[in-house]
């Protein structure tokens, strides 16, 4: 998820992290956390900003650099300061002018990290101007993350945020060295829901959201068991004049009810029995991370659960996502 800095981290912060325990902060900051002195700096901001009774442990990542020392990512990872790395093709999203354009120039680091067993999060998507941004995902898949994976099979990738039955296939039949994550938003809505009756920029987030048939086979995945597929909600907060705008920008803030989005989704796919290990077993059990001892209950309640659809900054309002369907799920308080 995507925690943001400065005012606006101080305010989204409780509202995003009250039902979680941890999770892999992005590092796609102005100017990105790219040395592991940058990941202690932004660290202690994190920490500093939680509310006084929150355990939340925020697990840190270095933004990927041609020029990235492998030796300083080593040395990260070995003292157990950063839990991965994270993969920007230059250009493809929010903040990610610093991203890679040659993986060539990277190769010293992927070589290290396969050497380490330290996983590499990729934005998979290819950012050639040609391209249909419906397409860039599995065009990246055939052009860019297959002969890496063929380069370095040890090499451990999480495929974030997958968006395409293309992306689910290929993690699928991949191997133990490759997982997925999929987001709340991308299980409940498809680019029907942004475009139809009008534009709606508050569902607007790269990955772009597809097709409905791509949004079949996301569901399919995240209710189905497979510990190759787990929860990254990709929360990303942008205050509303940066989305309500002529070049509106990518993200969807959806932390503050991904639960209750989860819930739904999984209830309707007579999936609930599965729910746990997506949101909470699967994915640190990939990154090699104990499960959490702490636990969340889920309850179900007759009417619609009412979610704040604005959270206030001193800088402006921040929209939280709307699921466009009612909602019967909460986290019990305890």
């Amino acid at each position: 998820m995507h925690l943001r800095d400065g005012a606006i981290l101080q305010s989204v912060l409780p509202a995003t992290t009250m039902h979680f325990g941890r999770a892999l902060i992005m590092p796609n900051l102005v100017p990105p956390v790219v040395k592991a002195t940058d990941a202690v700096a932004y660290r202690q901001r994190i920490i500093a900003a939680l509310p006084v009774e929150s355990a939340f442990a925020p697990l840190m990542t270095l933004y990927l650099t041609e020029a990235t020392d492998p030796g300083d990512v080593a040395a990260a990872a070995e003292s157990g300061l950063i839990t991965a790395v994270k993969l920007y093709p230059a250009g493809a999203t929010t903040n990610s002018d610093s991203g890679v354009k040659d993986l060539n120039k990277v190769s010293a680091v992927l070589e290290r990290m396969a050497e380490i067993g330290l996983p590499l999060c990729v934005h998979g998507e290819v950012t050639d101007a040609d391209i249909d941004i419906f397409d860039r995902e599995a065009i990246f898949i055939d052009r860019v993350l297959e002969p890496l994976r063929q380069r370095l099979p040890q090499l451990r990738v999480v495929m974030e945020h997958v968006t395409t039955k293309d992306g689910i296939d290929y993690v699928r039949t991949g191997g133990d060295n490759i997982a997925a994550t999929l987001t709340t938003h991308h299980l409940m809505i498809n680019r029907n829901h942004m475009l139809v009756g009008g534009i709606r920029p508050h569902y607007y987030c790269l990955p772009i959201v597809k097709r409905a048939s791509h949004q079949r086979a996301l569901r399919d995945a995240a209710v189905s068991g497979e510990k190759c597929f787990f929860l990254g909600t990709d929360s990303a907060p942008h205050l509303d004049g940066a989305k309500e705008s002529a070049c509106g920008c990518a993200g969807v803030f959806n932390a503050p009810n991904a639960l209750s989005c989860l819930a739904h989704v999984f209830e309707e796919e007579n999936a609930l029995h599965h729910l746990e290990a997506f949101a909470s077993l699967n994915g640190p059990a990939f990154y090699r991370l104990p499960a959490n001892t702490q636990t969340v209950t889920l309850e179900k309640v007759p009417g619609a659960i009412a979610f704040d659809g604005k959270l206030e900054t001193p800088d402006g309002s921040v929209t939280v996502f709307d699921p466009a369907v009612d909602l019967h799920w909460r986290v019990k308080e305890a």
